[in-house]
């Protein structure tokens, strides 16, 4: 595995896929199949947006539950 396959990995471990999404991509870059690459990214990209905005939501009801206590 040449050494930006490599950091390619790492990246991906470091922004939380999973092995199996991992193995995919590596196979995409071997293939030269950017348009699915660019493709898994932005799916990606958007779970975790959504996972954020979902405990975003969490945090407002809490925190308004703090302002109800307050007052």
């Amino acid at each position: 595995m040449s050494e930006s396959v490599k950091s390619i990995e790492r990246n991906l471990i470091d922004a939380g896929c999973d092995r199996d999404f991992i193995e995919k991509f590596i196979n995409l870059i071997n293939a030269h199949n950017t348009a699915e690459m660019l493709n898994m990214l932005a799916i990606q990209r958007k779970t975790l947006l959504d996972g954020i905005h979902a405990d975003e939501r969490k945090i407002y009801c809490l925190d308004y539950l703090v302002n109800k206590l307050k007052k």
